[in-house]
């Protein structure tokens, strides 16, 4: 099993907007850059962990757990000129972009800071791409002992 931190922000879509989804699930579209698209086609499967991450606010941070419901397919979104996220140059019959469906698992307890997760980026999270300087990926690997970590950073909160 892989983990995986996704950012969305709250404004375009939520953790509570995938709870109050239909089945609780929802497709993640619009990706459109070529490290994160590999991720999903390459590497996420179905029952991976996600950590769902509020980007832009005040106060970013992950929020809550999903899991991978569905595998890498076309992202429909990029043949619609009326769409924001279109691609004049993906092509129905060889999709340049791909996405998953995630669906809600729990919210968390609290909100694990940004600001918490980087007091821990000299150890427990020095690898964390979330951490480095520049990354704005949408969707990035996180390895299982990370994940260990800030769930019991979470647990530490209560």
């Amino acid at each position: 099993m892989n983990h995986w931190l996704m950012k969305s922000e709250p404004n375009a879509f939520s953790f509570d907007d995938l709870n109050n989804s239909v089945e609780k699930k929802t497709h993640w579209d619009g990706v459109r850059n070529y490290q994160a698209r590999n991720f999903m086609r390459d590497r996420m499967k179905k029952g991976d962990l996600v950590f769902f991450y509020h980007s832009n606010t005040a106060e970013p941070g992950i929020v809550g757990i999903a899991n991978v419901c569905r595998e890498a397919y076309p992202d429909h979104t990029a043949f619609d000129p009326n769409d924001k996220h279109y691609d004049p140059k993906s092509d129905p019959k060889n999709p340049r972009w791909l996405m998953v469906d995630i669906r809600y698992k729990r919210k968390l307890k609290n909100i694990i800071t940004l600001s918490e997760l980087r007091k821990y980026s000299d150890t427990q999270l020095k690898n964390l791409a979330l951490l480095r300087r520049g990354n704005r990926l949408s969707i990035t690997p996180i390895s299982a002992k990370e994940w260990l970590f800030i769930l019991s950073l979470e647990r530490s909160k209560s």
